[in-house]
């Protein structure tokens, strides 16, 4: 692949292409930047097909030195939080020759005795094209090591100006497909990227005054937490245009709050999986968790409730672990229940893993979690199963009050509350009183269901 978009970025001269803190980068200057990085890591062994771990987040080094790895035909594994058995898994069984990050300067490791390249990277290394492995988050085990064609990737982003120029929030983590996604779209179309030093809703709303920011790409689990500490009515947010959400389920109630906060924005849905790329989205309207993937690059299905995916940009296979989530006719399925209105629209339950099973009743958390938001005297929850010698599971729920409430009022509360509006069986038996509900370092709910 030949780095057209470094001559494209050359070309658009002054132009405003990442903020960072009090300072900004243009793209006559980040493409200086990608290639002096590009050539430090020549010098220092790194090669087209060389296998390279990228310990980096957002930021001007980082975001240049990902573009130099491309450049190079690497095969870039990013990390965010290189951890011991990060460091083991991108070894032995993702071949890493080396590491590299910043302190401050760029620094270049090998990482010595590792693995055989896996023969995966084959097709890869055929064409001299460029690669990227995604690590999972390994909540359910060991993180699954995804293998895609990066040029496959950025050749999909290519040439997608927007009508305009946008100014968009690198919320996403940089290990993810989201965050990558994003970083894409923003320099590719032209827009300009805003680095974010601190992942609080507080920081972000100030980062949105600061720069004008127009996009905001967000989970639910975010965009709850900036509501409950009304951070959005203690910065100017005039300038943003469009909040896209997805990496989990929107609860219905949440989306109302959101759209009586922000009137003048557009919510979109948006889609996707580590293992076949983000999807064109349309929701069909910024009240609704309905939404059409568009565009033809990525072809759904749902099979017995669940959704199953094909595209373009799908991934290789993994590394380390057997390809069992393929059909044997190639769709990927995606864990994600849905169901399709008919219309062309779909909406998704939740996830298949977190259904919970109360006496062969089927409870989705992500309903009964809106209808506990519908409640005055909630903040927020979290709902998840737990084992039951008689029922097999019942429903639990951790809650966060408005104000300060007895643990047996609260039950009270919400017995009468939830009563005509969900199932008996769907009404939590067991409830916590907690102060904020558990998330990953990705803002998604933490549940799982015992």
């Amino acid at each position: 692949m030949s780095s057209a978009w470094l001559d494209t970025f050359r070309g658009r001269g002054e132009e405003t292409a990442i903020f960072e803190n009090e300072t900004s980068l243009s793209y006559s200057g980040l493409a200086g930047l990608i290639t002096a990085t590009a050539e430090d890591m020549s010098r220092q062994g790194i090669q087209s097909q060389s296998i390279v771990v990228l310990n980096a987040d957002f930021s001007c080094n980082g975001i240049a030195a990902l573009f130099a790895l491309i450049h190079l035909r690497a095969i870039i594994i990013p990390v965010v939080n290189m951890t011991s058995s990060t460091r083991d898994t991108v070894r032995l069984e993702c071949g890493a020759e080396f590491l590299c990050r910043y302190a401050p300067g760029l620094i270049v490791e090998r990482l010595g005795e590792t693995s055989a390249p896996p023969p995966l990277y084959g097709a890869l290394k055929q064409r001299n094209a460029s690669g990227l492995v995604l690590l999972s988050s390994g909540s359910t085990g060991k993180p699954k090591a995804i293998l895609h064609d990066l040029d496959h990737l950025v050749d999909a982003r290519m040439g997608k100006s927007g009508k305009r120029r946008l100014m968009i929030i690198l919320f996403l983590l940089f290990d993810h497909i989201g965050g990558i996604n994003t970083l894409l779209n923003s320099l590719f179309s032209g827009g300009a990227a805003i680095v974010v030093p601190e992942r609080t809703p507080e920081a972000i709303c100030r980062l949105i005054a600061r720069h004008g920011a127009n996009v905001l790409p967000a989970s639910p689990t975010f965009l709850n937490l900036l509501l409950m500490g009304r951070f959005h009515e203690q910065s100017d947010l005039s300038s943003l245009r469009l909040i896209t959400y997805g990496t989990e389920p929107m609860p219905e109630e949440l989306l109302r709050r959101l759209r009586e906060a922000f009137p003048r924005v557009k919510l979109l849905q948006t889609f996707g999986t580590s293992e076949t790329g983000i999807a064109s989205t349309a929701s069909k309207s910024s009240s609704s968790t309905s939404f059409k993937i568009e565009g033809g690059d990525v072809a759904y299905r749902i099979v017995d409730g669940e959704l199953q995916l094909k595209s373009t940009t799908q991934f290789l296979g993994y590394l380390n672990h057997q390809a069992d989530s393929l059909t044997a006719d190639g769709w990927f399925r995606s864990g994600d229940l849905a169901e399709d209105s008919g219309d062309g629209y779909i909406r998704i339950l939740g996830r298949a893993k977190e259904i919970i099973n109360v006496g062969g009743e089927k409870v989705l958390p992500v309903e009964v979690e809106s209808a506990l938001l519908q409640s005055p005297k909630i903040a927020d929850c979290l709902v998840y199963g737990e084992r039951n010698a008689i029922t097999g599971q019942i429903v639990c729920a951790d809650i966060v009050p408005r104000e300060t409430i007895s643990k047996a009022d609260l039950r009270q509360h919400l017995f009468e509350f939830l009563s005509g509006r969900v199932e008996r069986f769907k009404i939590p038996s067991r409830i916590n009183i907690v102060e904020e509900v558990a998330r990953s370092d990705r803002f998604k709910r933490r549940r799982i269901s015992q």
